[in-house]
């Protein structure tokens, strides 16, 4: 039997007008809550004056890109001065990493730097931190339901994971209503990275009965409800995207992920390109060089299978009908890369991502490069 463990947030809300209930949800953490949010929005605001109103507002941090680490750096300084007794993050996955970032190091001794993977020293957290309540506004990458913060290190021109099984939050309300009327190109990016995230862990090599249970489900939802989302708004395919999403959380923290999103670290460091965007246009490149890689069998059969009935098409190949599908529904195609951008080093430096340690089969500096190339414009 595969092993496997499985951190959950220890309450978790998904209903229409949950946001709603927001400043009783806050309350039971504590008495004093940091506001990590996006840019001027109706659900952000009106959350913001529900909780001045009740008197429980210790401070706002406003997060209007993903965050990097001086920006990290300069909300810390602000959070630890507010002295909340809780964080709480209503927004898309960059302010749910934020916010996810500042519960985790508030209460620390040290800083960032002290705990980042890869360019960092990577040491678990020294203090508990503090409890987190996590509204998502778009749904896309389950960072709801994880146990990381992304962050952004423009020194080392990488994107790295702040990374503790504490750092799982406290609670989490998810309102697919938050998410209705976003544009077009932000649920189709985010709407991406959410269906990545359920075949990865589908494929990876740590995929065990759980992980399957929540993929073998996801997937065909998932693609489903972004198709439909694609030709018209509509409240019951956002709730399955936003159900999606979670799911998706919970399964690559269950199993783990793979090349798509161990690229993606590396690009998303190097050219302003953001990450659902990143892993929507590495999907299928990676998809047809684990299969050649690995040479098929029962699972990819399996995977075929969910596919094409997410998509309502025929039999074929996973990736063939999800290309098929990403052209149809006009995902752009990446900027183009700084003039001194290198492909043969970000694929070798792909090969150091937490997430490539999960691949179905670990891949050959040359077939990442090539991946990259196809993935480029």
């Amino acid at each position: 039997m595969t092993a496997f463990t499985l951190s959950v947030p220890p309450r978790v809300v998904l209903q229409r007008g949950a946001v709603s209930t927001l400043p009783e949800e806050s309350a039971r953490l504590g008495p004093r809550a940091l506001l990590v949010r996006g840019g001027p929005r109706p659900g952000p605001d009106a959350a913001e004056a529900a909780l001045r109103d009740a008197g429980a507002l210790a401070g706002t941090i406003t997060v209007r890109a993903e965050p990097d680490l001086l920006a990290l750096e300069a909300a810390l300084a602000l959070a630890r001065d507010a002295r909340p007794s809780h964080v709480v993050a209503l927004g898309g996955g960059s302010v749910l990493d934020m916010g996810k970032a500042l519960a985790a190091l508030i209460p620390a001794p040290d800083g960032p730097m002290a705990h980042l993977e890869v360019v960092g020293e990577g040491r678990p957290l020294d203090a508990a931190p503090l409890p987190l309540l996590a509204l998502p506004t778009t749904a896309g990458t389950g960072s709801e339901a994880t146990r990381n913060a992304v962050i952004s290190v423009p020194e080392h021109r990488r994107k790295v994971s702040l990374r503790d099984p504490a750092m799982v939050p406290a609670a989490v309300l998810i309102d697919p209503e938050l998410a209705a009327g976003a544009p077009r190109a932000v649920t189709l990016a985010s709407g991406l990275d959410a269906v990545v995230q359920v075949i990865e862990p589908y494929l990876c090599t740590r995929a065990n009965a759980l992980t399957d249970a929540l993929c073998e489900s996801a997937i065909p939802r998932g693609l489903a409800a972004l198709g439909t989302l694609m030709e018209r708004e509509d409240a019951a395919a956002r709730e399955e995207m936003a159900r999606t999403a979670f799911l998706s959380g919970l399964a690559l923290v269950g199993s783990g992920l793979g090349a798509v999103h161990g690229i993606a670290g590396v690009l998303g460091g190097l050219m302003p390109a953001g990450h659902g965007h990143l892993c929507g246009a590495l999907l299928v490149p990676v998809l047809r060089a684990n299969r050649a890689a690995t040479g098929g069998g029962p699972r990819w059969d399996a995977l075929d299978a969910l596919v094409a009935r997410g998509l309502g098409a025929g039999p074929g190949a996973a990736e063939d009908l999800l290309a098929e599908a990403i052209a149809r529904w006009d995902l752009p195609p990446l900027p183009a890369p700084p003039p001194d951008f290198d492909a043969a080093a970000a694929a070798e430096a792909s090969r150091a991502s937490s997430s490539m340690k999960a691949n179905p089969v670990p891949l050959e500096a040359a077939v990442l490069e090539r991946i990259v190339r196809e993935a480029l414009p």
